[in-house]
């Protein structure tokens, strides 16, 4: 088939090196320029790029307007293919092509729509996380499902390995989505709206630690955020310090959220939990710690002494 691709990222740079290793042509790439956004400035692998170097011809675009809906239009192509595009794409765009558009996330819909699926699935204690092609409307990654694939989540598991595991499928996923698409198929899963969840965009904010959560999401957040995403972060004694690696204590540990208070085989316990004050919660055993100025070092040799208070602003 003939097609048009609009993506991003290095979710974008693999779909698009699939479809030019297909028997698909692709006629023109549609990316966005470079951001200075945390969460666009990793797995940052140009579209733009692999598309030149391959003879494509590429348009930059932070968000559709009337003349990219006519460059698409000259295309003249088959399908479009979307792979991790940041914004809305209208439906003068998206129902050009004679078969529609297939959109490639990297969720399970329709649950986890929107921004940093992995990110908030790892947060929430998920068992799988995957990757749906489906086909594009009006709303934003509710069309109606073309193919899935899932990955199992590990008790161990960061956003870093998802990120990896899924990867792997976007290629795959869109080439067989493709094929199901050429043969005439159009027996869809409609998606069921009762289980839909949509996602904001991630800032800064979204990765400052709240005491007040029991230490099994606490630990869950620091998983979800480690390198090279902004990693979940507190403040002692008004410096900020990254949280790099932590567990759940096998001690339940009474008193105030954010209380410094015991070391725990190779961590320190913070006491966590919005019901800490009854003695019954676990503590975040803190194992590994980052600085503002870079410096990595194992909790217990940066709490020296016990008490003192971590707290979400300085």
């Amino acid at each position: 088939m003939r097609v048009v691709m609009f993506g991003y990222q290095t979710w974008g740079h693999r779909t698009l090196q699939a479809l030019l290793d297909s028997e698909h042509e692709v006629a023109l790439v549609v990316t966005h320029p470079k951001s200075d956004h945390a969460y666009e400035q990793m797995w940052d692998d140009s579209v733009a790029d692999l598309a030149r170097d391959n003879g494509v011809p590429v348009l930059l675009r932070q968000r559709p307007d009337d003349d990219l809906t006519e460059e698409v239009k000259r295309a003249d192509a088959d399908i479009i293919v979307a792979t991790n595009w940041r914004t809305w794409i209208p439906p003068a765009i998206f129902n050009q092509p004679r078969y529609g558009t297939l959109n490639v996330h990297d969720s399970l819909l329709p649950a986890y729509a929107g921004f940093s699926p992995l990110i908030w699935a790892v947060i929430n204690g998920e068992p799988e996380v995957g990757v749906t092609a489906h086909m594009m409307d009006e709303e934003l990654d509710a069309g109606d499902i073309v193919l899935q694939r899932a990955v199992p989540v590990g008790p161990t598991d960061t956003t870093t390995d998802l990120f990896h595991r899924t990867l792997a499928l976007f290629g795959p996923i869109t080439l067989d989505g493709l094929a199901r698409i050429a043969s005439g198929r159009t027996d869809w899963v409609k998606q069921d709206r009762g289980r839909a969840s949509f996602f904001h965009k991630r800032s800064i904010e979204d990765s400052r630690i709240d005491w007040s959560w029991p230490a099994q999401d606490l630990e869950r957040l620091v998983r979800a955020l480690p390198d090279p995403y902004p990693n979940a972060f507190t403040y002692h004694r008004g410096e900020r310090i990254r949280i790099l690696s932590a567990g759940i204590s096998e001690g339940f540990y009474g008193g105030t959220p954010g209380r410094i208070f015991i070391r725990e085989g190779d961590g320190i316990v913070i006491v966590a939990g919005a019901e800490a004050r009854r003695g019954r919660s676990h503590g975040l055993v803190v194992k590994r710690v980052r600085t503002d100025d870079g410096t990595e070092l194992p909790a217990t040799e940066y709490f020296r002494t016990m008490g003192g208070y971590l707290t979400d602003r300085p």
